[in-house]
């Protein structure tokens, strides 16, 4: 059966990674994706290093299952084909700075005209409001902004670079999902298109879920180890024997109080729920010692049996093997051209009547030019 959104048709105008992660996620879902990209404007994912077949992997994840129509915004003749084509479309989502797509002669305004019924999403660093909407910024910038990096790390440190970026993925593309499916459903129920404005500084802010509550309702300034999760409790990561590291969880008393028993502490179950800080950093310096006595599979075997909340930090390639993950087939075969597969992270909801899949890797630019403009 068909994923959820074969009835949805979008037009892709985004590069990097918010708008395409974004329209990867809606294309697995069944949406038919046509990505719009400017021939002498290479996007960074498609050369980005590693390859594999001599295709960068990013691009082969990032823009699997989607069409693509090389097109120069700037020539003559370009924004007619792009007012033909939204006639037909239900989504536009671009990635531009504001007012870019106005200057192109295909701005919001200019193709609801054309067409009322169509959703408009732009995502961008700031939004298409305020002082800060024209300013260039990246991931890092975002988070900064956006009071996440200020209690993220640890205090002597300061704030880490993140592995994964969270205000292009978690911000810029999840809620761009979350808008403009929300917006389908108005459609649905009034006939009304709509702009869909996402700015990846504000979604990285709304992230702020617990700190935020605790900072702007009941005055408690957040900094690196200074609460209960990020890193001012024994809720942390401690390194092994072996230079690996465990992850403790055990907030609940059931799982503080049979962490403790396992790790032979039972004398300091009582300070897993003690809001003295004192207590909280004498059973971390316990739980370090403890956990430094053993190598991450000896602890592993330990915790297996035990519903604890401790569990291993994995590297990527270890947590593809993982049986949790490969029951949720997590990672899977995505064909390419010449009829081999490509190893990709799998679609994450799993829905009772509909099946999400991956149709291809990313295409060649302009591979669908001729039955497109045809």
């Amino acid at each position: 059966m068909a994923g959820p959104l074969t009835s949805l048709k979008i037009l892709d105008f985004s590069t990097l990674l918010p708008g395409p992660y974004a329209t990867m996620l809606l294309a697995d879902m069944g949406a038919d994706v046509l990505r719009v990209e400017a021939p002498d404007r290479m996007d960074l994912t498609r050369v980005m290093p590693p390859h594999d077949g001599g295709v960068s992997t990013a691009h082969g994840f990032l823009n699997r299952g989607k069409r693509s129509l090389g097109l120069d915004l700037k020539k003559e003749g370009s924004t007619e084909i792009i007012k033909n084509l939204v006639k037909e479309y239900d989504v536009v989502i671009e990635q531009f700075r504001p007012g870019v797509m106005d200057r192109l002669g295909i701005g919001y305004e200019t193709l609801k005209a054309i067409n009322p019924g169509l959703i408009y999403c732009a995502i961008t660093g700031y939004g298409q409001t305020g002082p800060y909407r024209d300013r260039a910024g990246h991931d890092i910038n975002y988070l900064a902004l956006a009071g996440v990096s200020s209690h993220c790390g640890r205090a002597e440190s300061g704030p880490p670079p993140m592995g994964i970026q969270i205000a292009d993925v978690a911000g810029g593309s999840h809620h761009a999902v979350m808008g403009l499916l929300a917006a389908v459903i108005h459609r649905q129920q009034t006939g009304e298109g709509q702009f869909v404005d996402v700015s990846m500084t504000d979604a990285a802010f709304a992230l702020n879920a617990m700190s935020g509550a605790a900072c702007l309702a009941g005055g408690q300034e957040q900094k690196p180890e200074s609460s209960l999760l990020n890193g001012g409790s024994f809720y942390d990561y401690y390194q092994t024997a072996d230079g690996r590291w465990l992850s403790v969880g055990s907030l609940e008393p059931q799982f503080s109080t049979r962490l403790c028993a396992t790790l032979g502490l039972d004398e300091l179950k009582s300070y897993a729920l003690s809001q003295n800080p004192e207590h909280q950093q004498k059973l971390k310096a316990a739980l370090k010692a403890r956990i430094a006595e053993k190598t991450l599979a000896e602890w592993q075997a330990v915790f297996a049996e035990q519903d604890a909340c401790v569990e291993p930090v994995l590297t990527i390639s270890e947590a593809a093997e993982h049986p949790q993950l490969k029951a949720r087939n997590m990672v899977i075969g995505v064909p390419r051209d010449d009829g081999t597969e490509q190893r990709q992270i799998g679609f994450p909801i799993k829905f009772s009547k509909t099946t999400c899949a991956a149709g291809h890797v990313g295409k060649k630019l302009g591979a669908d030019n001729d039955d497109i403009l045809l």
